[in-house]
């Protein structure tokens, strides 16, 4: 009768074990977020295998065309041919990892063509702490503040 017994509570422990990894977690931060400085809206969606990473793309931008009326572009990037692709729509946050209560990465800036390490831990239901680091000295966090979703083909100044 014992060995029946093992075999009826493994199954109970395998999932009160996946229960316990799924509480642990961070807060799901997908949703569209106005930066701190309010010069652009990030789409962040769950990516990936089994939805587990995070990513993120521009979906507006408070100045979305140059002087001349065209719409902004890559102009930083490094490699230049992907300096003409558009900044809204641009991913600039690519499979972030869950890690305790944040997740954690990279995340492109596209206004001086760099990547930075980045963590992402939503405080609540309207703010998001993102914070980065260039060579894990230069660092910065900003709050970002949840918005509607943005329709990127209404996409105005």
């Amino acid at each position: 009768m014992k060995p029946i017994l093992r075999i009826a509570l493994s199954p109970a422990f395998v999932l009160a074990g996946l229960t316990a990894a799924q509480a642990e977690m961070p807060k799901d931060p997908s949703g569209t977020w106005l930066t701190g400085d309010g010069r652009a809206k990030i789409q962040i969606d769950r990516c990936g295998a089994n939805q587990h990473f995070v990513c993120g793309k521009v979906v507006w931008l408070k100045v979305a065309t140059t002087d001349a009326g065209a719409p902004r572009t890559d102009i930083k990037n490094p490699d230049p041919k992907k300096r003409a692709r558009p900044v809204i729509g641009l991913q600039l946050i690519d499979s972030l990892k869950p890690e305790e209560d944040k997740f954690s990465g990279q995340i492109y800036n596209v206004e001086e063509g760099k990547t930075y390490d980045v963590s992402m831990e939503r405080e609540s239901e309207s703010e998001l702490s993102v914070s980065g680091c260039l060579l894990k000295i230069l660092c910065g966090s900003q709050t970002w503040t949840r918005v509607p979703g943005v329709n990127q083909q209404a996409n105005k100044n």
